[in-house]
């Protein structure tokens, strides 16, 4: 079914700008919200889209973050590189995967989710050989470093057009669930590429076909042989196979815009208010994650017997988006509003302990344990908030089930730049104070900003988007 501006379609499905193409790799016709329609229909295929899109996703936040995993060991193979220079390797991936993010949220209502979700699983090939290759060679230079970190952002950017293709495919009364589900396995790829990392460079396995080992020389402790591209190569042909399903197995739904057309969401403050507080939920999550390993290293690295980052980092998006999947259905419950009020006093508590308390400035490795559990528990509420805010969106937006994708992607785009943020930010505390309590102080008073705003507009009584 199709229909234009001026009128909704039947069934409750919201209208679009111009009819898409049928036929082929484009459904004729999609409403989600007719009882009939969906149980026929629509259910199968938005729930086969679910989920050869969510494992793409898994594998765009891994190759998205597979530097954080790759950077902390640089400098023991070799690479004379400074700390501020190791902060911004983990920087440059949010700052492209934020701008590449503002660029996919208009490619779905273009091109199609079979052609977006097949090229992207396609060009995530460039950053996992590309940094695989560089850590091959022990004379690299860092300019190039930097160039793939950023080509790693293309992860990153898929997002913005991921959440709102999945919005489209489900009923409103599922959406919540939906992007929940799809949201917090994606945030997997996180954990798991942090989690996979320490364990395939330290086997032989691979190197056949990955390439030989280089010599590891830790702080402390006796010289040992790893081989660190195996964290960027194990990717490479996981998604050649999804992208091989993308292509077999998706279709495009016929909801079609411009560019110019999607660009009237910038007209509502709404808008900038759900930026605010995904950036606040969101920005943080990937912020943190992109961090926390070198945190660890730079904060508790000094001591003897100092921990290794990666056997503490990957549980924090662990949580992040364990809780993500979970707290889909309860939002779906109780509304996203009251949840992101939630999360927002949440960060500040956590925060505020964090800058206040002194696990940033230790004096020995007994406050470790609690500068861990303080950063889970940071953690567990940017997955709550995750969740909740995707819920309160489609809610905000309801008159128009494309303008609420497009916010989707929006909020998402910024939000990308957490990484980029909170790594430059971070790391110039570190270089300016020596330590990064400068930059929590920081992150509490934004976190007040975006918890007054959501209750001012959407959760007290009386406000003017209950959601």
């Amino acid at each position: 079914m199709l229909a234009t501006d001026s009128a909704p379609v039947s069934g409750g499905q919201p209208p679009v700008e111009k009819p898409a193409p049928s036929g082929g790799a484009w459904l004729s016709r999609w409403e989600p919200n007719d009882e009939g329609f969906w149980k026929t229909t629509g259910s199968r295929v938005a729930w086969r889209t679910l989920v050869v899109t969510t494992v793409s996703l898994v594998l765009s936040f891994a190759s998205w973050f597979v530097m954080s995993a790759v950077v902390v060991r640089l400098p023991g193979i070799g690479f004379k590189f400074a700390p501020m220079e190791l902060f911004w390797l983990t920087a440059m991936p949010g700052l492209a995967g934020g701008t590449l993010r503002i660029i996919n949220m208009f490619l779905v209502p273009i091109f199609g989710t079979r052609s977006v979700i097949t090229w992207a699983n396609f060009l995530k090939l460039l950053p996992c050989i590309g940094i695989g290759l560089a850590i091959l060679n022990p004379e690299t230079p860092f300019w190039l470093f930097l160039v793939l970190a950023f080509s790693a952002g293309l992860g990153g950017g898929d997002f913005s057009s991921f959440m709102p293709s999945t919005s489209l495919f489900f009923p409103k009364r599922l959406q919540g669930t939906a992007l929940g589900i799809q949201a917090g396995i994606g945030n997997f790829g996180v954990s798991l590429v942090q989690f996979v990392a320490p364990l395939i460079i330290g086997t032989a396995a691979f190197s056949a076909v990955f390439g030989g080992a280089q010599t590891f020389t830790p702080k402390a402790g006796a010289p040992k042989e790893i081989w660190l591209q195996n964290s960027a190569f194990i990717w490479a042909p996981f998604l050649v196979i999804c992208g091989v399903l993308s292509f077999a197995m998706l279709k495009s739904l016929p909801v079609k815009a411009s560019v110019r057309e999607q660009l009237d969401i910038f007209g509502n403050k709404h808008t900038w208010f759900c930026t605010i507080t995904y950036v606040m939920t969101f920005g943080s999550f990937s912020g943190f994650s992109a961090t926390f390993p070198l945190m660890i290293k730079e904060v508790y690295g000094k001591f003897p017997n100092a921990p290794d980052p990666l056997v503490y980092a990957f549980w924090g998006p662990l949580i992040g988006s364990l809780v993500r999947v979970l707290f889909g259905f309860v939002a779906d419950k109780t509304g996203g509003g009251i949840l992101t009020h939630v999360t927002g006093i949440g960060l500040i508590a956590c925060c505020a302990t964090m800058a206040f308390a002194g696990f940033l400035t230790p004096e020995s490795l007994d406050t470790f344990p609690w500068f861990v559990g303080l950063m889970l528990l940071t953690f567990f509420f940017t997955g709550v908030g995750n969740a909740a805010t995707f819920r309160q969106y489609p809610i905000i937006f309801s008159h128009s089930a494309r303008q609420g994708a497009g916010v989707l992607g929006w909020t998402a785009a910024v939000a990308a730049y957490g990484p980029f943020l909170f790594s430059v930010l971070i790391g110039w505390a570190i270089s300016a104070s020596g330590s990064p309590a400068p930059f929590f102080m920081g992150a509490v008073a934004f976190y007040v900003v975006g918890t007054v705003l959501n209750w001012w507009y959407y959760t007290r009584k009386g406000c003017e988007k209950p959601c």
